[in-house]
């Protein structure tokens, strides 16, 4: 099972100079993504307890679309183990015009990590 967003990176995401914005906020969509597979999965949003792999690949600024993917990779008793990959799919163009854009053919991977969460049954035993 795959799941993917896509959005638009503000302004408000951008935290460093140049527009840059923080890999945090890659993580963050990561976390959107395990919710929506796990609900899809098991009809509740789970907890994600821990990333064991993530690799930031390629900076991410504000204008630039991204496209956040994920997958359960393995189901287990009490835990989901999922992939997950960030692809910019459109840049902005801000050397061209304050509104420009291209969109990149291919997209390029910006982040890829890998990550375990809980299910139902052991958020509600109260596991972390």
């Amino acid at each position: 099972m795959k799941v993917t967003l896509r959005l638009r990176m503000g302004s408000h995401d951008a935290h460093y100079g140049g527009n840059l914005v923080d890999g945090a906020r890659m993580l963050a969509l990561f976390g959107d993504v395990a919710t929506e597979l796990l609900i899809r999965h098991d009809g509740d949003e789970g907890l994600f307890r821990a990333y064991d792999a993530v690799e930031f690949l390629a900076p991410v600024h504000a204008g630039d679309y991204i496209e956040a993917e994920g997958e359960i990779v393995h189901v287990g008793n009490t835990s989901r183990k999922m992939k997950f990959e960030a692809r910019k799919v459109i840049r902005a163009a801000p050397e061209v015009s304050e509104s420009a854009a291209e969109v990149l053919s291919p997209p390029v991977v910006v982040c890829r990590a890998s990550g375990t969460c809980v299910t139902p049954k052991e958020k509600q035993r109260g596991k972390p």
